[in-house]
């Protein structure tokens, strides 16, 4: 590709026209909603891109991601695109009802030995990680019980990150102290102010790339709690009646569905209970 000066990426400048490409690719493959307002943001984030792969301008990189060669740029690109922000302990009020509520109906009451969770649009892997530390408290007082975690994501590389589980110092401040002491590992090379979460948590998690628009999920069946928080806000009302209902297929009946404070089910179709805002059943 040509050779030219790492400044003029910065130049480069997303047309109306090729904008519109995109957009419409992003909205239809991955059913994120591209509008106008987002076009700098586009153009801010697809610059790294331009430079990774020394395309001078917009137009060749949207003719190259369209093309049979930019199969695997797509990839690349919706890592760019894809809004991943998250926290650990993000609206805890979900982790006090699970303490109070959810977990003691699951393991007291119906007895189960395995609780089966799927944190779907993980990012990079604050929520499954915390899910672990809270259920870890729990059965540490319940003998008997386990409980296996799933996380997904569209982006490859906030995926890698969860894999990791390595965090900086300041990402794991909202940790209470004594779950910090129980489930982080400080890095010995204090350079590096970095924690990692103890191998007994990242046994029990497991992650996969998942696009929500994909017909079906190529994920395990009968979870007993979906967390799909904050993800939804990205799609429109009938893109989320349709991936409400996809990840229901994988929750069993009776199973508990979490959605974002932000989110609701109002006006469309779903086989969800609402226990309290936010908090829902799957109908039986």
């Amino acid at each position: 590709m040509q050779s030219i000066t790492s400044t003029s990426y910065y130049d480069a400048r997303l047309s109306s026209k090729d904008f519109a490409r995109l957009s419409d690719f992003i909205y239809s493959r991955y059913g994120i909603k591209m509008p106008e307002a987002k076009h700098i943001m586009l153009q801010s984030r697809l610059q790294k891109r331009l430079r990774a792969l020394q395309i001078p301008d917009f137009s060749q990189y949207v003719d190259f991601v369209f093309s049979p060669a930019g199969v695997d740029e797509i990839v690349h690109m919706m890592d760019v695109v894809s809004t991943n922000k998250t926290d650990f302990f993000r609206e805890a009020q979900h982790f006090d009802f699970l303490t109070q509520i959810v977990l003691p109906e699951l393991y007291e009451k119906e007895r189960q030995p395995m609780i089966k969770l799927w944190s779907a649009g993980c990012s990079s892997g604050e929520e499954p990680y915390t899910l672990a530390m809270v259920i870890s408290e729990y059965i540490s007082k319940h003998r008997g019980c386990d409980f296996s975690i799933l996380g997904s994501d569209l982006s490859t590389i906030v995926l890698e990150k969860a894999v990791t589980a390595i965090y900086p110092e300041d990402r794991v401040d909202i940790i209470p102290l004594d779950l910090k002491k129980k489930y982080l590992l400080r890095s010995k090379d204090r350079t590096k102010p970095t924690v990692r979460i103890v191998p007994e948590l990242r046994a029990r998690t497991s992650f996969m790339r998942l696009n929500f628009m994909d017909e079906a999920y190529n994920a395990p069946s009968n979870f007993d709690i979906i967390f799909c928080r904050n993800v939804l806000i990205y799609f429109d009302r009938q893109t989320q009646e349709k991936v409400i209902n996809k990840l229901c297929r994988h929750l069993r009946p009776g199973g508990y569905f979490f959605l974002g404070h932000s989110e609701s089910v109002t006006g469309i179709n779903v086989p969800l209970q609402q226990i309290k805002p936010t908090v829902f059943k799957l109908i039986n």
